[in-house]
């Protein structure tokens, strides 16, 4: 039997040790989705509203990150596929909510503003959306039991 409180310790370092990697790749998909969704709702943004371009990017990033985050930073987590989009469906709406508002609001003020204005604008919105996601994923669907 090992030292008084060696168990506690390695336990706190293990769960210390397993958020950096979730945070670490969490940031890298995270920042890798904002870039692609940015570009996705630019090159849509020449063809229809504000509001249909920043809904299809979402839709479509939000999926595949999703997934990458399924797969890679929440990796040891027994969620199944289908719980994990229905719960990033929620996200989403709220997601879409909010990034609609700020491009909506960055044109009521800039009309005359290009859709890379837009595309920029967009990417504080994503980057703050993507925290609020990394939380409830983690709290709430990808938790982990504690031992």
């Amino acid at each position: 039997m090992g030292r008084p409180g060696t168990r506690h310790t390695t336990s706190g370092r293990l769960r210390r040790a397993g958020l950096t990697r979730e945070v670490g790749w969490f940031a890298v998909i995270g920042a890798a989705s904002t870039v692609a969704q940015a570009l996705l709702y630019w090159a849509l943004r020449h063809w229809s509203p504000p509001v249909l371009a920043n809904l299809a990017s979402l839709l479509v990033i939000t999926a595949l990150n999703t997934e990458a985050n399924r797969r890679l930073t929440f990796r040891g987590s027994a969620v199944r596929a289908l719980r994990a989009h229905l719960a990033a469906g929620g996200l989403f709406v709220l997601a879409y909510l909010f990034t609609s508002g700020a491009v909506l609001l960055f044109r009521h003020y800039r009309p005359s503003a290009s859709p890379a204005q837009e595309a920029l604008v967009l990417v504080p919105a994503f980057a703050l959306v993507t925290v609020v996601r990394f939380t409830v994923l983690r709290l709430a669907v990808f938790e982990r039991r504690r031992r």
